[in-house]
């Protein structure tokens, strides 16, 4: 397994423990990154990569989403990469951050009819994946990005989130 330092805080929204948080984390982020490494070639620095993983609730990432992308409303998932990065180039030793707002992630869990920590699970695939450059502006980056994350799904056990959906 590719190793990581992630960083966890709890700001706000309803979670589970942090030690829960920080361990459910390292399992979904090292076998996201050791999938980059194995099957996309991603390089990796050899000291473990850093990145901090924010959980808070709808209005405190609402706040962030309209800060930093301009966008007055809540959000499941933001993610900043430290450095600017494209995919399979060497990320530098701070990855960035990943914010989770809780009460979207749950109300889209029950929407989806799945559980909570299998879409916890498909967000922090995919803020991760944001921070090695990839981004689903166009049809596609998306195209291309949903396939990773699809396979790095499976190989936690879960299944296509987006089955016969078009690209976000």
């Amino acid at each position: 397994m590719t190793a990581l330092d992630i960083q966890i805080s709890v700001e706000a929204g309803d979670w589970p423990p942090e030690d829960e948080l920080q361990s459910f984390s390292e399992v979904v982020l090292e076998a996201a990154a050791d999938f980059l490494a194995r099957e996309e070639r991603q390089p990796l620095p050899a000291e473990a990569a850093e990145l901090s993983l924010v959980f808070t609730d709808d209005q405190s990432i609402k706040a962030i989403n309209a800060e930093w992308r301009g966008q007055d409303k809540p959000t499941n998932v933001l993610s900043f990469p430290a450095f600017p990065v494209t995919p399979g180039k060497m990320p530098g030793l701070m990855l960035g951050d990943i914010v989770v707002a809780h009460g979207t992630l749950r109300r889209e869990a029950a929407e989806l009819e799945k559980p909570f920590d299998a879409h916890l699970t498909h967000l922090l695939v995919h803020g991760f994946l944001h921070l090695f450059g990839y981004d689903h502006i166009e049809d596609d980056e998306a195209e291309r990005m949903e396939r990773l994350e699809t396979r790095i799904l499976a190989r936690l056990g879960l299944s296509d989130p987006y089955g016969d959906l078009p690209p976000v």
